[in-house]
C-alpha cells in the first residue's frame, strides 16, 4: 500500500520543482487563488496541506494567520518547504500509512487542502480516510486535480518531442492509475470520498490559463524549464544526452523550443488548462 515508487519519483524530480518554484507558482496562481477562496482559511484554524511540495499553500495559510502543517512524500520537497515557510510544520509522510495527528501532534484539522497533490495514491480511499480521521467535526476538504489529457493539451506540448525519442513503453496506464489524471472522472472522485467517509462532495470545473509569459518573456524558456523538471524530462535527459552527446541534446531541446513557439499567440505562451475543484465535509 505504501507509495515507494511514487516517493522515489517525487524525490528524483523534486530538485527541478524547487529550482523552478517561481515558474510553477506563477503559472498555477489562478488555481492557488481559487483553492484558498473555496477553503475560506481563517486565522486560528489548523490547516493540513497534503502533497505540500515546496510550500505555496503553506505560505499563504501562514499569511492568513492559520496554523499550517504540510505533508509530502519527498524529503527534498519537505526541506524546501521548511526553508520557505519556517512558520509551518512540515513532515515527510505517506498519507496512506501515516497517523497524521501522531506525525504532527495537535488538535484535529479544520481544513485539509491540496493543490495537485492527491492523485498519486495506490490506495486513495485509505489516504482520504486518514485525512478524514485527522479532521475536526465540520471540517472542510478542498483540493484541485486535473481533468482529462484531451482537455489539457499543455501536458504534451513540447514534451512530445522528447517522448518520441525515448526507448520505452508508452502504453497508457489504466484510467484510475496513480498519476496526474487519476481523478479525471468526477464520478470516481465522488465515490472515493464517500467510501472514505467524506460528505457533501462537490466536483466543480475550474478552467484557467497557464501564463508562461508571466515575467514579460515569451514564456518559451519557462515552458522548457517545467518540461525538464518533470519525471519525463529527467528520464529523457538521462537516456538521450549520453546517446546524443551534449551538442545533440542541445539541438533536441532547441527542437522542443521550436515546437512550443508554434503555439505563441501575440508573442506569448498562454495555454488553456482544465481542472476539478473538489470540496467535501466531515
Amino acid at each position: 500500500m505504501s507509495n515507494d515508487d511514487m516517493r522515489q519519483t517525487w524525490t528524483d524530480t523534486a530538485v527541478g520543482w524547487v529550482e523552478n518554484e517561481a515558474v510553477f507558482d506563477a503559472t498555477f496562481a489562478p488555481v492557488t487563488e481559487a483553492l484558498l477562496a473555496a477553503a475560506a482559511v481563517d486565522a486560528g484554524q489548523r490547516v493540513l496541506d497534503v502533497g505540500c511540495g515546496t510550500g505555496t499553500l503553506l505560505a499563504a495559510t501562514v499569511a492568513l494567520g492559520a496554523e499550517a502543517v504540510g505533508a509530502d512524500l519527498s524529503p527534498v520537497m519537505v526541506e524546501a518547504a521548511r526553508r520557505r515557510v519556517p512558520g509551518a510544520e512540515v513532515v515527510v509522510a505517506d498519507v496512506q500509512t501515516t497517523d497524521l495527528l501522531a506525525a504532527a501532534p495537535g488538535r484535529p484539522f479544520d481544513r485539509v487542502v491540496s493543490r495537485f497533490g492527491v492523485m498519486f495514491f495506490e490506495e486513495p480511499v485509505t489516504a482520504f480516510r486518514r485525512m478524514h480521521d485527522a479532521a475536526a467535526p465540520g471540517a472542510t476538504l478542498v483540493f484541485v486535480c486535473w481533468r482529462t489529457h484531451e482537455e489539457n493539451p499543455h501536458f504534451s506540448l513540447g514534451q512530445d518531442v522528447l517522448v518520441a525519442q525515448l526507448d520505452e513503453d508508452t502504453a497508457p496506464a489504466g484510467p484510475y492509475a496513480p498519476g496526474p489524471m487519476a481523478f479525471a472522472d468526477p464520478g470516481h472522485v465522488r465515490a472515493l470520498l464517500t467510501e472514505a467517509g467524506w460528505e457533501d462532495t462537490v466536483v466543480a470545473p475550474l478552467d484557467f490559463t497557464l501564463d508562461f509569459a508571466f515575467d514579460g518573456s515569451d514564456g518559451v524558456d519557462n515552458r522548457v524549464a517545467t518540461i525538464l523538471a518533470t519525471s519525463t524530462g529527467r528520464r529523457a535527459r538521462a537516456q538521450l544526452e549520453p546517446a546524443l552527446g551534449e551538442a545533440g541534446w542541445t539541438a533536441l531541446v532547441d527542437d522542443v523550443r521550436v515546437r512550443i513557439r508554434e503555439h505563441l499567440v501575440d508573442g506569448a505562451l498562454r495555454l488553456p488548462a482544465a481542472t476539478w475543484l473538489v470540496t467535501a465535509r466531515t
